[in-house]
């Protein structure tokens, strides 16, 4: 394979000859004039020494996947022999292909820093494979190659891959729209003992496909699918990053030793409790646990219960100090320094700062997991760290990072709005929501912000609207009835906007109901006893939202309250307290 798009070729020396990047073949001092065809044979060759090249691959570098005489290929390769003589470094392996059969040295002419970008898609699944197995493969290779530090490509962030792979576009579009250099689309397909993955790299600028590739490997043992594609993925790179293929073999070795059975059952959870869905969500807890129970090694199964615990306590699924005790136990069981251990920092740090009260542990916390790069959980972790400080300045910066990094991501986007709305910079946040309706109509979190912050400046009916929709979709999420409620209380529809806070505080007594956004609600219908009681509730119940629901402009008439002065003061003397023991 040529090198990546982008990148001149590498340079190989073998026998007495020398293939320079861009410059043909030399031997000695003499150039050998190549054809174009024997010349991408003979890289392709090199590229792959030591192992067997087949007819069908040549023909698919040398011809395309155009019609070709049969003969073409031996005709290449005879005439390139002919070429190179007296050297006699190819061979012919009977009913199998051709390989280099004398020593290639190989350097790389990738430049220092300078990496193509490769767009990943979302791995499609054939007839009779489960869909929680393709994003499981998705997940692993992505954790893995970042995991690695990007050792042969930078990887575009997988939200703004997943959105528009969802909107339709295909792969040379996706890659366009993202300006990457090369796409790698898979497709998982499932036979009766083994599961079979199709690669195939599609360069952007004129939609080549420059390589395909299949691997196999037992039902149950999709890590042992990753570490055979990363492996691929360097060797077809050109990287010889030797820390990369380090990592993948141990991933297939760890593979070895998981039973099957947890596996399995750490990835259907997986899968699950990012639904975001009440009953799956809870339904993925005693799978994670049973797969622990089978593997105690399994890492990424403890890691997983962790952000589970975060997830449900933000969507009000379960009380914040149940989800801390859930986190406590994670990092408790995972020994410092295992594996990825480190990606369990800013859950533990969430859990210093709102349910611990602790925010000296949380910032040495959040300061040792600061080299970890953009990912959904981490991101969000230390953006809701930020705002519930007040911090709008340094959760605003993060979010244009990641934003930079993720384009595509309607939670991004959707966050960056909320953040400039906490920040009191009103016109900037309804302008940024705009935009992020017009982009994601559809989603969820961006109907949620959208109908908060419209709301609040005074677009009552285009709020309804979104908040209508958002309780039609999210109707185990308690508070985008409050959203609801809140968008009603501000188009003067009072009556029906207390009918649904009824409903609510009904609720509350047979279950637990998260309600910091109850608060604006009041607030807006001019209660602001009411509201004042709610946010009470909300600081003894350590609500993951209470400090930015503090910091909420729609709050503003409880301002002259001196009950909220002391619900303000609570973070102001736990900032003294971090402040006095630095100092100390």
């Amino acid at each position: 394979m040529p090198a990546p798009e982008g990148l001149p070729p590498a340079r190989y020396e073998f026998a007495d000859l020398r293939l320079e990047a861009g410059e043909g073949l030399w031997r000695g001092d003499t150039a050998l004039p190549l054809p174009a065809n024997e010349l991408a044979a003979l890289r392709l060759l090199l590229a792959r020494a030591g192992e067997i090249v087949s007819p069908r691959e040549l023909k698919r570098t040398l011809f395309g996947e155009g019609r070709a005489a049969a003969d073409r290929v031996a005709k290449c390769v005879a005439s390139l022999r002919t070429l190179l003589e007296p050297t006699d470094c190819i061979q012919t392996v009977y009913k199998r292909g051709y390989r280099i059969s004398v020593a290639v040295r190989r350097e790389s002419a990738q430049p220092p820093g300078v990496l193509p970008r490769m767009a990943i898609l979302p791995v499609a699944t054939g007839h009779g494979v489960q869909e929680h197995l393709g994003v499981a493969l998705f997940d692993q290779l992505l954790g893995l190659l970042n995991s690695e530090g990007g050792a042969f490509a930078f990887i575009t962030a997988r939200d703004s891959v997943q959105t528009l792979a969802r909107r339709g576009l295909q792969a040379r579009e996706i890659g366009k729209t993202l300006k990457a250099d090369l796409v790698l689309v898979c497709l998982l397909e499932a036979t009766p003992d083994h599961n079979r993955l199709r690669a195939e790299m599609i360069r952007v600028e004129d939609g080549a496909q420059l390589w395909t590739e299949d691997m196999l490997a037992k039902q149950g043992q999709i890590a042992t699918l990753v570490a055979k594609l990363v492996n691929c993925l360097a060797s077809r790179m050109e990287a010889g990053d030797v820390a990369l293929s380090a990592a993948a073999t141990e991933a297939e070795g760890a593979t070895s030793r998981l039973r099957s059975e947890a596996n399995e059952l750490y990835l259907r959870a997986h899968y699950e409790w990012q639904t975001f869905e009440r009953h799956r969500m809870q339904d993925a807890m005693p799978q994670l646990h049973r797969a622990i129970e089978l593997d105690p090694s399994l890492t990424a199964a403890r890691i997983d219960l962790a952000y589970l615990g975060l997830a449900q306590a933000l969507f009000g699924f379960m009380p914040a100090t149940a989800a801390a005790r859930m986190v406590h136990r994670a990092a408790e069981s995972i020994p410092e320094g295992a594996g990825n251990w480190d990606a369990l920092l800013p859950a533990l740090g969430w859990t210093s700062f709102h349910v611990d009260r602790d925010l000296p542990a949380a910032l040495r916390a959040f300061a040792h997991s600061s080299h970890l790069a953009h990912e959904g959980w981490i991101t969000r972790a230390r953006t809701l760290f930020a705002l519930s400080r007040g911090r709008f300045d340094e959760a605003i910066g993060l979010l244009r990072a990641a934003i930079e990094l993720d384009p595509f991501s309607p939670r991004l986007q959707a966050r960056l709005a909320w953040a400039l709305h906490l920040s009191g910079d009103a016109d900037a946040g309804a302008a940024q929501i705009r935009n992020a309706l017009a982009q994601f109509p559809e989603d969820e979190f961006v109907q949620l912000y959208g109908a908060i912050i419209l709301a609040f400046r005074g677009e009552a009916v285009r709020a309804c609207e979104l908040a209508q929709a958002l309780a039609a979709r999210w109707p185990h999420v308690d508070f985008a009835n409050a959203v609801h409620a809140y968008a009603l209380a501000r188009a003067g529809r009072d009556a029906q906007a207390r009918d649904l806070m009824e409903q609510l505080q009904w609720l509350s007594r047979e279950r637990f109901v998260l309600n910091t956004f109850h608060a604006a609600v009041y607030a807006a219908l001019g209660d602001a006893d009411a509201a004042l009681e709610e946010l009470r509730m909300a600081n003894e119940n350590r609500c993951p939202w209470f400090f930015q629901m503090l910091a909420d402009p729609r709050l503003k008439p409880l301002e002259g309250r001196p009950e909220f002065h002391a619900l303000r003061g609570v973070l102001a003397k736990m900032e003294a307290e971090a402040a006095r023991q630095t100092l100390d």
